[in-house]
């Protein structure tokens, strides 16, 4: 068994302001050496994240529409372009110190692909890498995206897999800066719903397996929410 161990917590549904606080707790945290890796899974309300790439026309809704339908928009600084998240997408935030995973940014980002390839696999779903672009798709239309930040070696943010969210939401927005993109989910293609609690779980044992660690399920909400 591996000797790295990673904390895993489902957050449930959480407000994205408090999971980006947390998130930034965390890796204060783990940056001096006080916590383990971990992994927090998380479903958010409606909300528009702006990374350090994204182009503000890419935002298509005007604030008033925004308003009228509850959706928050946060500028953040994570890599990568405008996306949604909402209820129905899985969002995963892996807070690990890279020296311990080949300090290779590259190589970790085509590893949360993999995670994410592979719990796809287990539910009959073929996903794939696109050359030239990140994340993963299904036929052409993109079901996964991943946007991060790395500070002295310390990762945050990370991946949001489209488990059965509304869909038209995207419509807001230009997905990920790519014009002309279609969004799919795995509740389209599978023609049901899933619940995303337990792709939670899915996500989980396949992280463990891509990054060689021994997943540690953290059933206390409190115990994460505490960190100062």
């Amino acid at each position: 068994m591996s000797e790295v161990r990673c904390i895993v917590q489902w957050l449930g549904r959480m407000e994205y302001g408090k999971a980006l606080e947390l998130q930034r707790q965390w890796a204060s945290a783990r940056t001096q050496g006080l916590e383990e890796d971990c992994l927090l899974l998380v479903e958010h309300p409606p909300v528009i994240t702006l990374g350090r790439g994204a182009k503000r026309r890419h935002l298509l809704a005007d604030e008033d529409l925004l308003q009228a339908q509850g959706i928050e928009v946060w500028e953040i600084e994570r890599g990568g372009d405008i996306t949604f998240h909402g209820p129905g997408q899985l969002v995963g935030y892996p807070i690990l110190d890279l020296t311990r995973h080949g300090k290779d940014l590259h190589r970790y980002m085509r590893r949360l692909e993999e995670v994410l390839i592979r719990t796809l696999h287990r539910y009959g779903i073929h996903g794939e890498r696109s050359a030239g672009q990140t994340g993963v798709w299904v036929h052409g239309a993109k079901i996964a995206s991943i946007g991060v930040h790395v500070s002295r070696w310390v990762s945050r943010h990370g991946l949001a897999l489209n488990v059965s969210p509304d869909l038209s939401a995207f419509d807001l927005i230009v997905p990920c800066g790519l014009s002309g993109i279609r969004m799919t989910s795995m509740a389209a293609l599978l023609k049901r719903q899933v619940p995303v609690q337990a792709v939670a779980e899915a996500v989980a044992e396949q992280f463990a397996l891509v990054f060689d660690c021994a997943v540690q399920w953290r059933s206390n909400p409190e115990a994460v929410l505490s960190l100062s």
